[in-house]
């Protein structure tokens, strides 16, 4: 949370002229409620079944040739379920990293500036100790980018280069050449 998946995604997307999709919608699409609303429904292992299958879709789309970029939530990437998925796709994974303390004041300044509630927001001690768990998950990815103190193209265009990305023809909604 607050490594500037959503931001860095969609500037990738628009370098790239590929189509962004962060995979919380695409599991409140497919699920007909929000992410919050499964949580409190099915509770998190109802959220990461729904999860796992989205991003099965996902992984089926681009294994057919789409492109996208997409975003997956903080605790995605941690289950072995979907990181095996991942991993055996061959698609691209990159790990948006920062120190916790700046991963903490982007998401509270992101909290404040939308009035959104984020309930990881309410203790700093917790917020940090999330981090340290996720992180050793999070540094399995084949590529880790530095987003310290970096603007949000930088940080794409580093991407774009790293993985040798280029931008492609137009695409479609669904991420199909038109």
């Amino acid at each position: 949370m607050g490594a500037g998946k959503s931001s860095v995604g969609h500037a990738l997307g628009q370098r790239l002229n590929w189509v962004f999709e962060d995979l919380d919608n695409r599991i409140e699409q497919r699920e007909g409620r929000t992410v919050a609303g499964i949580f409190m429904e099915a509770g998190e292992s109802g959220f990461r079944e729904a999860e796992h299958h989205a991003l099965t879709a996902v992984v089926e789309e681009l294994r057919a040739g789409s492109f996208r970029i997409v975003a997956l939530g903080g605790g995605a990437f941690i289950q072995q379920n979907n990181a095996s998925l991942m991993k055996a796709s061959g698609v691209p994974i990159v790990f948006l990293d920062a120190p916790v303390e700046e991963l903490w004041q982007r998401c509270c300044t992101q909290a404040a500036a939308s009035g959104a509630e984020r309930p990881l927001l309410r203790s700093q001690h917790q917020f940090h100790e999330l981090y340290e768990a996720r992180r050793k998950a999070y540094l399995k990815a084949p590529l880790r980018i530095q987003t310290s103190g970096r603007s949000v193209d930088e940080i794409a265009a580093e991407i774009a280069e790293r993985l040798a990305l280029q931008p492609m023809g137009i695409r479609t909604e669904q991420g199909e050449v038109e």
